[in-house]
């Protein structure tokens, strides 16, 4: 197989442990409404962990290491979704997107203080690039994953057929289902892929930097 062919497996195993767990979450959640009721989420947050579980150790056996980033989700996931299945708490399921981005994002921020890029760490064996484009890449996905979380945030916040509080509320006259956070998901799904897709010029660039200078 060549470079090429063996890079493109490669996205592809890793597209299908980033989007797999997640499509089979809100497949499993509708289907479930129907035989289980209220108790969809619960089922499909335990699929959901097995799901991350058995994505980790997939890429554990095809890449010989443990991704970090695809660790410290699953571990995060395991922790809050076993505690609202465990507890019958919807608070916890629906507060994990939050915790597991903004973990992340002060990950990478706080990562500079101690001159660490973790961004940089986390994907080093994908790209080849400078530390400028590596800090310029990290400070943009921390920022986005706040972004994010604050996403999560809002929406959670103003599910009427949950558990919600009133007093969890931002806004009086706003209310969304619990379906529709499910599937606002994929809405995140798509903003993270759009994301990913503008910051490609400036890998494109540094990339071709290097290759240029390696070939004089």
């Amino acid at each position: 197989m060549s470079e090429t062919s063996s890079k493109a497996a490669g996205q592809g195993a890793r597209l299908l442990t980033d989007v797999g767990p997640v499509a089979l979450f809100i497949l499993t959640y509708f289907l479930g409404r129907r035989v289980v009721g209220e108790d969809a989420l619960y089922w499909a947050t335990g699929l959901f962990i097995v799901a991350m579980l058995a994505a980790l150790a997939y890429a554990r056996t095809a890449h010989k290491r443990w991704p970090p980033m695809l660790l410290l989700s699953a571990v995060i996931v395991t922790v809050m979704g076993g505690l609202g299945i465990l507890l019958k708490d919807p608070i916890f399921i629906y507060v994990k997107p939050t915790i597991v981005n903004l973990f992340l994002s002060y990950l990478i921020l706080f990562s500079f203080a101690f001159g660490v890029n973790i961004w940089k760490f986390f994907f080093k064996e994908v790209f080849d690039l400078p530390d400028r484009a590596w800090t310029i890449l990290a400070i943009r996905w921390a920022l986005f994953l706040q972004f994010l979380a604050f996403l999560n945030e809002l929406i959670w916040r103003h599910i009427s057929d949950g558990d919600v509080a009133e007093s969890a509320r931002w806004f009086a006259d706003f209310s969304v289902t619990e379906g529709f956070w499910v599937n606002f998901k994929l809405v995140i799904m798509g903003l993270t892929l759009v994301f990913g897709l503008l910051n490609i010029p400036i890998v494109m660039k540094h990339q071709t930097t290097d290759e240029a200078a390696k070939s004089e």
